[in-house]
């Protein structure tokens, strides 16, 4: 090749470099553009790791962006309360919340079946039903109509049954317990005689050592041992039946999600599934050493006797046959969890109960 032909190969192949250069540019930003939403917490920020759920989503989203799109933060109370996270988000005065959506059973039964409703799944078999059975759509065909789209942002794994002020053995000893508890959960044990109260988590200390409720429900032994509980509620009961395995959403405005690029709504999709493992991966390590430390403390340990608990099975029955000739659409997401439970625990009972019940035993024998 002489120079003159070697110069003009050379311009033409630098020329289509400094091309696909400026080509490239414009399109990776157009693909990135800078977004900053606001994010609001149904959690305070003491709780780091429920609260910690929607810092984490921020972080992943970032970092996959390299900073292009930021969600900033806001605990319980800084923008709003927590349990008006999901209406500032369908109101647009947020772009997005961090919460659990049976905080809204009260405008709709509907909104709980997205999070944990009694006698359900536990979370593992929430997750199935989630990403596998149909779960999101469902929910989201609802959200739809509040002005919401949501993905599982979480999950605590079952929760405790609360703190009580003091020994609840019988179905007689609920008779006009004022007891903090969340979602529909508080209609079933009114029909034992309880006097539910919807307390945000920030208020529920002083309101159990003032005396003005009798008992509360809270998350499990990590959580729980933030807020202090056992200092004035030291019978700690289990397990939290109406909260076998409660997700926690990651929530956004439906216009503003709609308006993402693709790839920002493909991102926040994953990041959510990602932020839902990271929960509950961090509460079953940390509730271990929590609850012992929990008991070392003096707060006494015991399980709900057979006859509480089949007693509020029998009535969430009766609740959940109430909602289904009431609300349709209650009634739809129902029947679908109501199927998969029916085949989830048919196969839990066989290798996994047995292989946990079998290590359990070696635990108590004092051999793992």
């Amino acid at each position: 090749m002489d120079r003159r032909s070697f110069i003009k190969h050379a311009s033409i192949g630098g020329l289509g470099a400094a091309a696909a250069t400026a080509l490239a540019s414009p399109a990776i930003a157009q693909a990135n553009p800078k977004i900053n939403w606001r994010l609001a917490s149904s959690f305070p920020k003491s709780l780091d790791t429920i609260y910690g759920g929607g810092e984490v989503l921020s972080k992943y989203v970032s970092e996959a962006t390299d900073g292009n799109f930021q969600i900033q933060v806001f605990a319980a109370g800084e923008i709003v309360p927590g349990l008006q996270a999901a209406d500032a988000a369908a109101a647009g005065t947020v772009e997005a919340c961090h919460t659990v959506a049976y905080y809204y059973w009260g405008k709709d039964p509907t909104w709980a079946l997205g999070a944990a409703v009694p006698f359900a799944l536990n979370a593992r078999g929430m997750n199935a039903w989630h990403y596998h059975g149909g779960g999101i759509d469902l929910f989201n065909e609802f959200l739809a109509t509040q002005g919401l789209i949501g993905f599982p942002g979480g999950n605590t794994g079952v929760q405790m049954g609360g703190w009580f002020r003091k020994e609840i053995k019988t179905v007689a000893d609920m008779q006009g317990l004022k007891m903090r508890i969340g979602g529909f959960a508080g209609r079933v044990v009114e029909k034992l005689g309880v006097v539910p109260q919807q307390i945000a988590g920030g208020d529920i200390y002083p309101a159990l050592e003032k005396g003005t409720i009798d008992a509360a429900e809270w998350v499990g032994p990590y959580d729980d041992e933030k807020l202090g509980f056992y200092k004035v509620a030291p019978y700690y009961y289990y397990p939290g039946w109406w909260e076998g395995g409660p997700t926690v959403h990651a929530m956004f405005n439906k216009a503003a999600f709609d308006g993402l690029p693709k790839n920002y709504q493909s991102l926040l999709r994953t990041a959510c599934q990602a932020t839902d493992a990271n929960m509950l991966q961090k509460y079953d390590y940390l509730n271990p050493s929590a609850i012992k430390r929990l008991v070392g403390a003096g707060a006494k340990l015991s399980p709900f006797s057979p006859e509480i608990l089949s007693a509020c099975f029998d009535k969430s029955n009766e609740v959940y046959a109430e909602m289904e000739a009431a609300n349709p659409t209650f009634k739809k997401i129902w029947d679908s969890i109501k199927a998969f439970r029916a085949e989830y625990y048919l196969n839990a009972q066989i290798a996994e109960y047995n292989y946990d019940t079998f290590m359990m035993i070696q635990q108590r024998n004092g051999k793992v």
